[in-house]
């Protein structure tokens, strides 16, 4: 599937950073991951990290009966590059395929939920996140998503 082109709002509440050819490039990969491993309610997002020395590690979302050990696919995109390669974070993304009842067939970015930017926020204070609001894909700092972390 290809990304529709969005349209941008006239008074976007944040400030945005443009999006470059490798973070469209990012967005791919979290698209190719999840039309790849797709299966209705069980693998529903997909997620892309680049690490800071510019490779890719990809993630899908692991669904369970029993909610709470549902694992997100930014967790697992993590712990890959941890896993495979040096743990860091530049850039991530999260894509949704839609739920079977919606009409937009199209995979979309999404945010990643409130334990994702902690985690996220935890290995990789300086992190960028590529997000949609109002149609505009935009790229965020971390920090602004996450403006009081939880601290120990």
């Amino acid at each position: 599937m290809t990304q529709r082109k969005l349209k941008r709002p006239s008074d976007a509440a944040v400030p945005e950073v443009a999006l470059a050819a490798e973070d469209h490039e990012l967005i791919e990969a979290a698209n190719r991951v999840l039309e790849k491993h797709y299966r209705t309610f069980w693998h529903t997002v997909g997620a892309a990290i680049r690490s800071t020395d510019g490779r890719i590690w990809t993630g899908i979302h692991i669904g369970a009966t029993v909610g709470r050990l549902a694992i997100c696919a930014e967790a697992i995109a993590l712990g890959r590059a941890i896993l495979e390669g040096n743990g860091s974070i530049q850039t991530v993304v999260a894509v949704r395929h839609p739920k079977p009842e919606e009409e937009d067939r199209e995979l979309a970015v999404v945010s990643p939920c409130g334990a994702c930017r902690e985690m996220i926020i935890d290995h990789a204070p300086d992190a960028m996140v590529i997000v949609r609001d109002q149609g505009l894909l935009m790229k965020l700092p971390i920090r602004l998503m996450l403006t009081l972390p939880y601290r120990r």
